[in-house]
């Protein structure tokens, strides 16, 4: 509902305005019913409220902006579902919707759910479950591309990580001689721009010989690179990759013995 409301405001409002939602607890009397043509019972309702400032709309459009198909937009620019997709979630809801418009007066439309008086009952407490693949320890994640590095990042932080992100070779190993990092693990891409990740794992384990090393590429070729060129025991994460298969191998790598990973 929220969408479908917020981009008919949006529409509404080519050379920009304001938009305002709201909430509010009100009490639906026999005289505010009918002031609005709500088919409602009198009594306690949540109240929804979305107002813009844009073109607004006449009579004949008012009468007509619920029904299906019905758009006043550009052929291309809008199906006619929108309001029509609102009103039938409300109306299963139990609820209803007023709408108040006027050309160049903007449009504000009311939404009105039942409410309900029933206490919530108390909540078993969470029992706090520590995940196998959690961890704390601090992990140096280089990925040249960007959503994939923010959201490898945020996997693994939320398992309890401590990670910096750099987006190439040279970041990391600014990161490992003057910002003091010391990292238990380097989760490196295979082929950047610039330093490789192979050639940065040689260097930053020159600086810190304890580092594991995990390998992550969409490329099958990169994996006889690693392993051809490179150590054999180090591991490569397959792109496109889950956060559960992320946090595993990143446990298996921190896990093994330093003699088995490279």
């Amino acid at each position: 509902m929220l969408v479908n409301l917020a981009l008919n405001a949006r529409d509404a409002m080519p050379d920009g305005g304001e938009l305002m939602i709201e909430t509010s607890n009100v009490t639906l009397t026999e005289p505010r019913l009918r002031a609005e043509g709500l088919g409602l019972r009198p009594g306690f309702y949540v109240m929804l409220s979305i107002v813009d400032s844009g073109i607004g709309m006449d009579e004949a459009t008012r009468e007509r902006a619920f029904e299906p198909f019905f758009t006043t937009k550009p052929l291309g620019k809008g199906t006619g579902l929108g309001l029509a997709t609102v009103y039938g979630i409300v109306d299963q809801s139990g609820g209803a919707v007023s709408l108040e418009s006027g050309p160049g007066l903007g449009t504000l439309v009311r939404i009105y759910l039942p409410a309900t008086t029933a206490i919530e009952p108390p909540r078993a407490p969470e029992v706090q479950r520590i995940s196998k693949d959690a961890g704390t320890e601090t992990v140096l994640l280089v990925e040249d591309n960007e959503a994939v590095r923010d959201l490898t990042a945020r996997a693994l932080r939320r398992r309890g990580y401590t990670v910096y992100e750099a987006r190439d070779g040279e970041g990391a190993l600014h990161w490992m001689q003057t910002g003091g990092v010391r990292p238990h693990l380097l989760l490196t891409d295979v082929v950047m721009p610039g330093l490789s990740g192979p050639n940065l794992a040689a260097r930053l384990i020159q600086l810190n010989p304890s580092l594991r090393v995990l390998y992550m590429s969409g490329y099958t070729d990169d994996v006889a690179a690693v392993h051809g060129n490179f150590w054999a025991g180090v591991p490569l994460l397959q792109k496109p990759f889950t956060p559960a298969a992320l946090a595993e191998r990143v446990r298996l790598a921190l896990d093994a013995p330093i003699g088995e990973i490279r």
